[in-house]
């Protein structure tokens, strides 16, 4: 920007500067009204919004899914029932060992 800003400045002149600035700001307004009109006279607006309301839609939509999927709750509880299960197994090991030594020492 600041390189266009130079360009201009080097073109127009210092002095005329500020009326082209002018000039432009009032083109830039000039083209955004007349895009709002032709939006309005073509539907475009309507559309737009539609659009912009059908992907508020679906992204919502994609995120409850998303929820839906998630199994990290379950994947959670697997866990905490292997690693039970890994404890009880290593009790009844420890268990059945004491029970050997000392059917052993017998």
């Amino acid at each position: 920007m600041i390189v266009v800003l130079l360009i201009a400045f080097l073109i127009v002149g210092p002095k005329d500067l500020p009326k082209v600035a002018r000039w432009l700001g009032r083109m830039v307004k000039r083209l955004r009204l007349l895009i709002k009109e032709l939006k309005e006279e073509t539907g475009w607006a309507e559309f737009e919004k539609e659009l912009n309301d059908t992907r508020t839609d679906v992204e919502t939509t994609l995120k409850d899914v998303r929820h839906d999927l998630d199994i990290t709750p379950e994947l959670k509880n697997a866990s905490e029932q292997v690693e039970s299960g890994i404890r009880d197994i290593r009790r009844e090991l420890r268990q059945t060992n004491q029970e050997l030594k000392h059917t052993d020492t017998h």
